[in-house]
């Protein structure tokens, strides 16, 4: 027997999911598994839904789905509908456990622990699989006795399951490879295994993209599919993601979680990018758009070999996708990280510097933190207090110049033509040139030695301020 039932999905609106376990964080890998199920759910105008497999009540907690629906939030992949909990469909799902004890494709298995433990030894001792096979199995519903069991398919014993996989390609499983699997538990709740496909099959699933350490339960899952004759929703098993040793990402390749990327200032858009180019590919293209990528994405395009986190490529994309970024977006989305990294939020006058000089900042930052050091310029409170390094700009010759060019610009017009003429005009007067009088300039403009163009930050805060950050820095000794 070869169960390989795939439904027809050519006029099926496509339906994916995003099913977390809430007992951390939203981990990288898992923000990649609900970004690769979002692009092809929205590129297809399907539904993309969001499910909390929160059955391991000892484990799960509100502060993690808290936690994953900030970081899903943050990601900007909006799901439909709200978040379903699988606990609380315990009663449907042993319910569907219930009819098929009624057709006849599962049992009461009466067994206790130690029973099967002793099976497992003997078949051990004596060469055999220690894969469960119960007596019961076939059991005259007459001689069960008063006492607790648990329900376990009745699964096929011979043939094989085939996984018709759109990344991993066919995998057969031998059905004499895969035990009778409990459905329900001596104490009535269901198991995971049996959860998953009744939520899935409710849901209106279409596709199923999750990690390829899911491909084995896939074949059980398949069983019980076959039992309900429900259909079989299309698989797509994705590799994991590895460090840059090409071992198994874990927290000594740095960080793991979705909101410490976010602290760390990459913009979502960066992010989104990155992870869908982790394990799949449209030719060439690095970096794209949310548009492109819903166009572009499909199961062909994932590779079946384990995907390698690269920071320098992350923080390629991520600066090219600042530099992108309509200015208004931008400094919303900097607001946006000062909250979540409980710094100050920015004043009216900050505000109104950083929409101004936001042409300036956008170029050669690769992170949020970057464009911030480099916008200090508008957002420091006078007096500007120079760092070490641009300290020693600000020599007793230097301020003098600074006090013999200040009347230049008093009278110039304010314009980067004119700006720069005047400061030339200094220059050349002390047989200098230009870049010599960059660096005090920046000091007195920005406290800082690494900054935009002087002359774009005098147009960017104006005359006045100009004029008086030149006096502080002149009276500064």
């Amino acid at each position: 027997m070869v169960n390989k039932r795939l439904m027809p999905v050519s006029d099926t609106p496509v339906v994916t999911r995003f099913a977390p376990s809430p007992t951390g964080f939203l981990h990288i890998g898992g923000a990649r598994t609900a970004l690769f199920n979002w692009l092809f759910a929205r590129g297809r105008g399907g539904k993309f839904l969001l499910r909390i497999e929160d059955t391991d009540r000892a484990r799960s907690t509100p502060e993690a789905t808290e936690a994953i629906l900030k970081g899903l939030t943050w990601l900007g992949l909006d799901w439909d509908g709200d978040p379903v909990s699988q606990f609380a469909r315990a009663d449907r799902h042993a319910e569907v456990a219930h009819q098929m004890l009624a057709s006849g494709h599962a049992y009461k298995c009466f067994a206790t622990q130690d029973e099967i433990a002793a099976f497992r030894e003997q078949a051990k001792a004596e060469g055999r699989s220690t894969l469960y096979q119960s007596p019961w199995r076939d059991a005259d519903p007459a001689s069960h006795p008063d006492a607790p069991y648990v329900v376990r398919l009745k699964a096929p014993r011979e043939g094989a399951t085939v996984i018709a996989d759109r990344v991993q390609g066919d995998v057969t499983i031998a059905n004499d490879q895969l035990d009778d699997m409990v459905l329900l538990r001596s104490d009535g709740t269901p198991t995971y295994m049996l959860a998953v496909v009744v939520d899935d099959h409710d849901m209106g699933v279409t596709h199923v993209i999750r990690g390829d350490d899911h491909l084995n339960n896939a074949a059980r899952q398949m069983q019980i599919y076959a039992a309900m004759g429900w259909d079989v929703p299309v698989w797509a098993h994705i590799p994991l993601i590895h460090g840059p040793d090409g071992k198994k990402l874990s927290k000594r390749h740095g960080a793991l979680g979705v909101e410490e990327y976010r602290d760390m200032g990459y913009p979502a858009a960066g992010m989104r990018n990155y992870l869908a180019r982790l394990g799949w590919s449209h030719g060439d293209d690095e970096f794209f758009t949310d548009a492109q990528a819903q166009d572009w994405f499909g199961l062909e395009g994932i590779g079946r070999s384990p995907a390698r986190f690269d920071f320098k490529k992350l923080e390629n994309l991520s600066g090219q996708h600042i530099a992108a970024m309509e200015d208004a977006a931008l400094l919303r989305e900097l607001q946006a990280f000062l909250a979540a990294t409980g710094q100050p939020a920015l004043t009216e006058r900050q505000r109104t510097g950083l929409a101004a000089a936001m042409p300036l900042l956008k170029g050669g930052v690769k992170t949020l933190p970057q464009l911030i050091e480099k916008a200090n310029f508008v957002l420091a409170d006078r007096p500007i207090v120079p760092d070490e390094k641009a300290a020693k700009a600000l020599n007793d010759v230097s301020r003098g110049i600074l006090a013999e060019l200040t009347p230049h610009l008093q009278s110039a017009s304010w314009e980067r033509d004119a700006l720069e003429a005047a400061v030339k005009q200094v220059a050349e007067a002390h047989e200098t040139n230009l870049g010599k009088l960059a660096g005090p300039l920046r000091a007195a403009l920005a406290g800082r030695s690494v900054s935009p163009s002087v002359f774009d930050m005098m147009l960017v805060i104006g005359r006045e301020e100009t004029l008086t950050r030149l006096a502080d820095a002149q009276g500064r000794g």
